[in-house]
Order: C-alpha cells, then structure tokens, then sequence
C-alpha cells in the first residue's frame, strides 16, 4: 500500500515552536556559553566591570556574577537556569557567583564536544553526576581546618572576597578587620556549633566621606530622627524601651458615635484623652527608661510629655531594626505598656542624633554585649558605595560559611587544579564512555585558572603548563598570582577561601548541566503575530 496519501499530523497549535534532539541540545548550549561569557571577563583580582543601563536609566557599575546577571533581565529559559545558579550561589554563601556560571559553561561546552562524537547525553550525564560526586569527597580531604578563634586566618578570607572588588588595599585591610568583628559580635554558640544570622549585622550605606571612614558600629544606626526637638539629642548609659504598640489612642474596632448635648462634655472627652495619653507617660516613666523606640505611631501630646521628662523618642522604626535593637541592647519588644517591667528594658552605652550627608540619623551604640552590629560604609558617590557593600557583603558571607563549615582551602585556582589532577586518576577507574566524561569534567575545572590568566593580560597555555607542574610536584596550594603574574603557593600569599564555595559552585553547575543535557525536546509557545488593521503582521 502506497505511502504517497498519507496525511502530515500536527499535534500543537499554531504558533508553536518545536527543537528535538541536537537541535536542541546546541540551543541550550549555546544560550548557557553566552551567559558564562558574559561574566567571564569579571572574574579574579584584574577582572573588568560591566555597566548596566535599565530601561528607566538605572546605571549598575559593578563586576558581581549575580548582579549582572540580575540587572540584565535574561529570557531565555536555559540561559535562566544559570542565573538561578548564581542565585543559590549568592544565597547559600554570599560569595563565587562568576565561578559556578563559568564552570556551568564550561561543563556545557565539553559536553557538547562529546556529544559531537555521538555519545549519548545520558552517559556524558552520569559520567559528570560520578565527577560532581568526587569532588566533594575531594575537597574534604583536602580542605584545612578553621575556627572561630583563628582571627588572622578569617581576615585573610575577607580580603580574598574582596580582592577585585575596586577597593583600595588600605581600605580592604580595614574593611576586612571590620567584617571579622561583625561575625565575632553576632555569632552565638549552641552547644558544639556555632551559628551566625547575618540578618543581625545591617549594611548602613550613606554617600559623601571616603570610604577609609566606614566604621563598625557595636549596636544599630536607624535612618531616623527624634520626634521633637526640646527631647536631649544625646543619652549616656541610657535604659531602652522598644514599642510594638502606638502611643496614641485607639480607634475603636467597629464604628460607633458619641452624641454630645453640652459643651462641657466635649472638654470632658478631651481632658478624658489626654488622661490617657499621659498614663502612658506615667508608665514609661515609671519604668525608668530614658529612651523609646515605637513602631507604631506617637501622639503630639505623648511626644511634648516625653521630651518634659527628658525621654529620648523615636516612632516607625522599622521590624527588621527593632529586632536588631533588641539583640543589640538585649531588651524585649513590649507590645502592652501595661505588662512593661524593668527588666524588659535594654542597655545602651550611648544614644545620640547625628548629622551625615545632610540626614539626620539615630546611633545606638556602645552596647556591652551587642548581638547585632551596623556597619557604615561611607564612599564618594552612589555607585563607589554600592560596590564596597558588595565587596563587603561577600567578606560576610565568606567568614559566616568558613565558620559553619569549619573548612578552607588555597584560592588562585589551586583548588580546581588539584580537583582536576586527582579527577584524571579517577577516570582511569571507568572502562566505558563515563571515563570520557570524567575526564571532561576534570578539564571543565581547568577554565577557572585559564580565565584568571586571560583576564591578567598573561599566556593561558604557559600559565596552566607551569600549574600542572606545580601540582604533578605535589604542591597542592600552587595558584596564579594575577599581581605578580607567577605561579605561587597561595596559602603561604594569605589567599584562602570557604571549602563551601567550591563545594556549592561544583553542585550546582553540575546539576544545571546534567539537567540540560536531559532536555532533547523544547517546545515553546510563540504566541500568535499581531495584525494590523491594513493586515500588516507584526513579528
């Protein structure tokens, strides 16, 4: 029987789109290498910036994987898998956003030069599912030991995160003691572990001073003002109270009227409110408390009254500040006034209004034992101090994550290039086309120290030839120092990163990658074209 009447079917609607197979394979590929490319220039201590221009005319200045990533608002959907990537990345550490991109690139690329000599995706997956695997176990046991009492170790990780990050080498150094301080201040110990809610140490940025005058603060600084001007616009060893509830009096919850027939009951109400409002006084001043922090609202009246007393008073702070607040002057967030007790109040060795670049703002400081910190970074100009907390957030992130881990390791690409030499032996264990991926994989790490030496302005092939050796001799913490342009031993330069970072990078661009070498079928909506009333189509 003839084939020849056989009509085509069409099981999608029209304007739909369909890739199978390779086709669709390369798209993925292609659209995860042009997202690692463009951060690829950002990464190390001579890594570019990149400018990015919004639609509203926000300009970005800065070298960070997950903020580029961020502001450039891919569309793609594989392209979107990597940005999630540097997302985890951001989210789980803080830190080695451009690294996880670029490896996920890189997987991708070898990957697809397998699949050119026609292995099948399933293989070249297990085969970087068994090297992902590997690593990790790797990088335990090549990991060094840390503590929270190695200071010097710890201000050596800050640095390292902030190496690159256009801060100068004075300024890094301070900033890094800063951001040591700040974790030694909120980290709290249970039982053997030691945790750390970075959510306690706030990043108060504020233009106009140059950067070198960013300072710790050991309590909290609120964008705020005192609510009148006779209260005393600075306290010593003041008794804090923190309100969750307004100084004001209450609507009533349902709707209700008040039928006055005679003048003297409208005196009446009135003088009944403000009976009310000065019980509340009343209450805080017998409390003892000398200053108050109120989320809600205060009343005119109630604010006249505290500064009479001399009560230092502050209204709408904030949640996130007032939990700060709590854990830094280590008092209780009252939400009754009626069930406020002495010792509910806080401890604050100083409280005091302060002018900066023409603001007003409140600093609670010199608390004794502060569990939560400020850090005022100060710079030129929008965009300098937009980058230094940046650079700072990723030292946080990078202490915290050594801490909780209790593990380091050399940076300068010596970690990838000892994972790579110890994957190529465990490659030889594979008789099947797995060993191929391996071994792939073992190259994919090798983009990591190229990348640094490009970026450098320094022969890749030389760079990596001399690394090799370095480690072939069994030093395992030979890196690329990018300042000198020579292969060191980076634990002995002071650059030292969280085991972590190399830990979750490698998960997660592994699993991105083994994810889209599954994907042999994409199918996508286009959506129908618009039509003009002329019949004109609009692509």
């Amino acid at each position: 029987m003839s084939n020849q009447n056989i009509q085509p079917v069409f099981i999608l609607p029209e304007g739909y789109s369909r890739n199978q197979g390779r086709t669709a394979h390369k798209a993925n590929i292609a659209a995860a290498k042009a997202v690692a490319d463009t951060v690829r220039t950002t990464l190390g201590p001579k890594g570019m910036d990149k400018m990015i221009v919004s639609g509203s005319g926000r300009v970005t200045i800065t070298n960070d994987g997950v903020t580029i990533l961020d502001e450039m608002e891919i569309e793609h959907p594989a392209a979107k898998m990597l940005v999630e990537v540097a997302k985890v990345q951001e989210a789980e550490v803080g830190d080695g956003t451009t690294t996880a991109v670029i490896l996920a690139g890189e997987l991708l690329s070898k990957a697809e030069q397998l699949l050119d000599k026609n292995i099948h995706p399933t293989v070249i997956a297990k085969g970087y599912e068994l090297a992902a695997g590997k690593t990790q176990d790797l990088i335990n046991k090549l990991s060094e030991k840390i503590s929270i009492k190695d200071k010097s170790l710890l201000i050596k990780i800050a640095a390292t995160a902030m190496t690159g990050k256009n801060v100068e080498y004075e300024t890094k150094q301070k900033l890094s003691k800063m951001a040591v301080q700040s974790i030694m201040s909120v980290a709290e110990r249970q039982g053997n572990e030691i945790t750390i809610d970075l959510n306690d140490i706030k990043i108060e940025k504020k233009p106009g001073a140059d950067t070198e005058d960013s300072k710790l603060i050991e309590g909290i600084v609120i964008d705020k003002e005192r609510v009148h001007s006779s209260m005393p616009r600075e306290l010593k060893n003041a008794k804090v109270l923190l309100l969750d509830t307004p100084l004001e009096v209450k609507d009533t919850e349902i709707d209700a009227k008040i039928q006055i027939t005679s003048p003297s009951q409208v005196q009446e109400f009135i003088e009944q409110e403000e009976s009310m409002l000065r019980s509340m006084v009343e209450l805080i001043k017998k409390s003892g408390a000398t200053a108050v922090f109120c989320q809600k609202g205060i009343d005119d009246t109630v604010q006249h009254l505290l500064a009479k007393n001399n009560i230092f008073a502050v209204r709408r702070v904030r949640e996130s500040d007032m939990k700060r607040m709590a854990k830094a002057t280590s008092g209780r967030i009252i939400t009754s006034l009626k069930d406020l007790e002495k010792t509910d109040l806080g401890k604050a060795g100083s409280i005091s209004e302060k002018k900066i670049s023409d603001e007003h703002m409140i600093f609670v400081e010199k608390c004794s034992k502060a569990k939560a910190v400020t850090l005022l970074v100060r710079g030129g100009t929008d965009h300098v101090i937009s980058e230094v907390e940046r650079a700072l957030t990723d030292a946080i992130g990078d202490i915290a994550a050594a801490i909780s881990t209790k593990q380091v390791v050399a940076g300068g690409s010596a970690i990838e290039l000892e994972l790579s030499k110890n994957l190529r032996k465990y490659a030889e264990s594979f008789s099947g086309r797995e060993q191929l991926a391996v071994i792939a994989f073992s190259e994919a790490l090798e983009v990591i120290p190229i990348t640094l030496a490009e970026n450098a302005g320094l022969d890749p092939i030389d760079t990596l030839a001399q690394l090799k050796a370095k480690h072939d001799s069994k030093n395992k913490w030979a890196g690329l120092n990018v300042i000198t342009g020579k292969v060191e031993d980076m634990w002995k330069k002071g650059v030292i990163e969280p085991s972590k970072i190399k830990t979750q990078a490698i998960s997660s661009s592994s699993d991105v990658a083994i994810m889209l070498l599954r994907i042999d079928d994409i199918i996508s909506a286009q959506g129908k074209p618009q039509q003009l009333p002329d019949g004109t189509q609009l692509q």
